[in-house]
């Protein structure tokens, strides 16, 4: 499968077969240039602008954004409820948590995730290669709380989302502090290609490059 970063906390997400799933598609107005993916899933962790703009993706995509467990041209899908602060969704609302599952690969995107995880959410979500979680704070957990959700949930490999980047156009704060932390680089690639029985060979923090 690919994982590809399109900026934010949106990734296109390929299967070996060509089923592709763009996670949180944002609007115009977050900075990074909106242009239409073809798709055939789309999922919106919350229904705030920089999260839920399915506009982005082709009008025949299927929709997730809920929880509950699903399966969708082949693809597992486990949506999980969180919340967007650390006080129960007070502040901001309540957050889906999705873990796909794609050829054997088992992706989780935590989208705004604004509090540690805990242990029973760390059990619905089971298993997981491959982590996306957001590091910049203000509206999500920072990279201490990010370091910590890492470590609970015990992935193969993590890749941070939603900082700071020259093209973001609000302040949150940048992704070096969590690379320091973790000991993850930046690969230079935008794209990343990855085989179940090679993801032990691969970095266990890796931070794509927007593009």
């Amino acid at each position: 499968m690919k994982i590809k970063w399109l900026g934010h906390a949106c990734f296109l997400l390929t299967s070996d077969n060509g089923i592709r799933v763009v996670t949180d598609p944002y609007d115009n107005t977050v900075g990074y240039k909106v242009e239409k993916i073809d798709a055939e899933i789309v999922s919106t962790s919350h229904d705030h602008y920089d999260h839920n703009y399915v506009d982005m993706v082709s009008e025949n995509a299927k929709h997730v954004k809920s929880e509950g467990k699903t399966n969708i041209d082949g693809i597992e899908i486990t949506g999980v409820t969180s919340f967007h602060d650390d006080c129960k969704g007070a502040k901001r609302g309540k957050n889906v948590i999705f873990k796909f599952k794609i050829d054997g690969i088992d992706v989780c995107h935590l989208g705004d995730l604004g509090h540690v995880l805990s242990d029973s959410q760390v059990r619905e979500i089971g298993n997981v290669d491959v982590l996306l979680v957001p590091v910049g704070g203000v509206y999500t957990i920072d990279y201490k709380g990010a370091v910590e959700v890492m470590k609970l949930v015990n992935p193969k490999i993590t890749i941070p989302m939603h900082y700071k980047t020259p093209a973001l156009s609000f302040d949150v704060d940048g992704v070096e502090n969590f690379l320091s932390a973790t000991g993850g680089k930046h690969i230079g690639k935008q794209e990343i290609e990855l085989k179940k029985d090679e993801i032990e060979n691969w970095p266990k923090v890796v931070a794509l490059d927007y593009q």
